[in-house]
């Protein structure tokens, strides 16, 4: 390759950096370490150092971050929200020390805080009330975000105690471990892309346009920074207690420190300890604690002079790759699984690392026997994120992914424009089967929590069940008694599981209680693909019974609002196959809701037709109520202002941008009384 100018190597830095920029603040995903970034920000930094004359007007190493999208209304900053500078090593961190001394003294604290690995927020407060959420964006101005982050349910909408009658307030929204796997489990299962770690799966939420959609994930929230108008005083650490006493999140995770020693132990404790933690950290922040003092500190254009973020390193092992094994899910969509020699990994043992899909694989170019490189820094789920080539046995065979399904042996298909592939003998395929169960008896679907996982698994290995009607014809008999030491796949641990007396009693109880559950529930239990909970919500709502819903064409459902070609045809083709259709007749008999109740159903259709945004707070009941009436009346909800909206639901609050546009476009404007009146409530 030709060595490059000063001046080509700033201009291809400068370019690259934007892009990783663009990926990491507004697309949601990077495709570099945060390690790999910082190398490449500093090596820019140095050439312009050197060559002034080189830098570009915008250089990513004086602009904050990424940037703004087009589907947000654009909010400037009365402050703006600078970055933090980075470092990796003890000794960068005392030279940040010793810069600071030298301008104060050593007449000063520091407030050390976990570097929460989420997306920036900044929230807006005006006499206790939540009027503005907005993304970091560039620094300068974000994205109005507040109608996502009002689901958040940690941010209240109204505060308490003796705050500020007009402040701004600054962190991270986040995304619990747990409650990432979860999701990124749907996602594979669903054959959806996954979200590469939860700080993804937070941005990638908070920028989507459907509300309710956003309402489902269980999105979480630190805040670390208050900024008020007018004067500051005090400290930092003193304005984050007050802030807690008013209701907003702040982490108790905090220290005041009174030299460098104090906040290095800070550090090294939560290095150790981070895996303890249900949340993911990628660092500590280290802040001067007085406010007068930060002001005296002052800034760079692109961050404060008075805090900095110590990084943690990402920890990566290399090990030895045994075999690649495949699992089934409930839709047929097949995971490949690396299995490992044991390593320690962020304090546990790593035995098995996803591999996604056949894509990661090709790109990974595995051969048998391979050395690689698995990292867990920020993922829940370990990966495989390199190869060392230099020790690969010479003749090594090339891992492919497998044509035909590891359980059933049928061949395998992969729809065009998906990342998975799918075992089609979802009849006879018994991970399909059982994991087809599982989600009938789930939360959202039969809610029968009595069984689980192990217990479904095991009424399928005995011969007990094997659809999900079965369920309905068990008996105490056929129950009580069983018993089978089950080992689970991903960790080896092994686990009795009995049916004793009560366990059976509450067993059939449950079964029979969700003879309960409404119509639109049953719906989404049936595991019908791209049916989730909403769009079973509105199947429901529009065909009226699952007898309707058999009999709709291709057509009659595209029709229907929010229902396209791909969950039309996915509709007439489960009602197609005569399996599917005794299901549902023998669930008819056992005494299901396989149609609407009345209070469920629509109560007039004074709205019949009308496009209704809702926008603001309302004082007699919550927005999702709001947006149900529409629905009950026959209305639609939309979430933006056009020329084909009928009429804005305004509460108090409303964005000025939306209000604006609403004029600009004749849009009418109603209040909440006046909507009650209107539909004669």
């Amino acid at each position: 390759m030709t060595a490059q100018t000063p001046k080509e190597r700033i201009d291809a830095l400068t370019e690259e950096l934007k892009e990783h920029n663009y990926k990491y603040y507004v697309l949601a995903d990077p495709t570099i370490s945060d390690r790999e970034f910082d190398a490449k920000l500093e090596e820019l930094s140095k050439l312009e150092e050197a060559y002034p004359q080189f830098r570009h007007p915008n250089s990513p190493t004086v602009v904050v971050g990424g940037g703004i999208t087009k589907d947000f209304e654009t909010i400037r900053h009365d402050v703006p929200m600078l970055s933090l500078g980075n470092t990796y090593s003890k000794e960068e961190l005392q030279d940040f020390d010793t810069r600071v001394r030298k301008s104060l003294g050593d007449d000063f604290q520091y407030t050390c805080e976990l570097k929460f690995d989420g997306f920036a927020i900044s929230l807006k407060y005006e006499n206790g009330e939540l009027v503005r959420a907005v993304t970091r964006g560039d620094g300068v101005q974000g994205d109005d975000v507040t109608t996502n982050v009002r689901t958040i349910r940690a941010i209240p909408r109204h505060l308490h105690g003796d705050f500020p009658s007009n402040f701004e307030v600054r962190g991270e929204v986040f995304m619990h471990k747990k409650a990432f796997a979860r999701l990124n489990h749907e996602r594979e299962e669903q054959g959806l892309k996954t979200f590469a770690n939860p700080r993804n799966s937070a941005a990638g939420t908070i920028k989507m346009q459907e509300q309710d959609e956003v309402a489902k994930r269980p999105l979480d929230c630190f805040l670390y920074h208050v900024v008020v108008n007018g004067p500051e005083s005090g400290t930092h650490y003193d304005n984050l207690k007050k802030a807690a006493s008013w209701g907003l999140p702040i982490s108790d995770h905090r220290k005041l420190c009174s030299n460098f020693d104090e906040l290095w132990d800070f550090i090294e404790y939560w290095d150790a300890h981070r895996k303890d933690l249900s949340f993911e950290i990628d660092g500590v922040v280290i802040k001067v604690n007085d406010l007068n003092q930060q002001e005296e500190l002052g800034y760079t254009s692109k961050s404060p002079r008075w805090a900095i973020a110590y990084k943690f390193e990402t920890e990566t092992a290399r090990t030895i790759l045994n075999e690649v094994t495949y699992q089934v899910g409930r839709t047929g969509a097949v995971t490949p699984v690396a299995n490992l020699e044991p390593v320690h990994l962020l304090g546990t043992t790593v035995k098995r690392a996803s591999l996604h899909n056949a894509d990661i694989m090709e790109q990974l170019q595995l051969h048998a026997g391979d050395a690689v490189f698995v990292e867990k820094g920020g993922e829940i789920i370990p990966k495989i994120v390199g190869v060392d080539t230099k020790a690969r046995n010479e003749g090594a065979e090339v891992i492919h992914f497998i044509k035909d399904c590891p359980e059933c042996g049928t061949p395998l298909h992969r729809n065009e424009g998906e990342a998975a592939h799918y075992c089609p003998n979802d009849s006879g395929c018994p991970p399909q089967i059982k994991g087809r169960i599982e989600h009938f008896i789930s939360r959202k679907a039969l809610d029968i929590d009595s069984l689980g996982e192990g217990k479904i698994a095991m009424l399928f290995d005995e011969g007990l069940i094997s659809n999900a009607a079965d369920l309905y014809d068990l008996q105490y008999d056929q129950l009580n008694g069983l018993s089978k030491t089950t080992v689970n796949e991903l960790t080896g641990e092994s686990r009795l599981i009995s049916f004793r007396e009560k366990t059976v009693e509450k067993i059939l109880a449950g079964i029979e209680s969700s003879k309960e559950r409404p119509f639109h529930s049953v719906l989404y239990g049936l595991g019908i693909r791209y049916v989730g909970e909403t769009v079973a919500k509105r199947l429901a709502k529009s065909f009226g019974s699952v007898e309707n819903l058999s009999k709709a064409s291709n057509e009659e459902l595209e029709n229907t609002p929010e229902i396209g070609s791909v969950i039309a045809k996915s509709v007439v083709d489960y009602f197609a196959d005569e399996q599917n259709a005794e299901l549902v007749n023998r669930l008819t008999m056992a005494g299901l809701h396989m149609e609407i109740e009345e209070s469920e159903g629509p109560v007039s259709d004074i709205l019949e037709g009308e496009r209704i945004v809702v926008s603001g707070v309302f004082s007699r009941i919550g927005r999702n109520e709001l947006k149900a009436l529409i629905e009950q009346h026959g209305g639609k909800n939309v979430s933006s202002i056009s020329a084909k909206t009928t009429f804005v639901l305004a509460g108090e609050n409303m964005g000025p941008a939306k209000l604006e546009k609403a004029r600009s476009l004749g849009v009418p404007i109603m209040s909440e009384d006046e909507f009650f009146e209107r539909i004669g409530s």
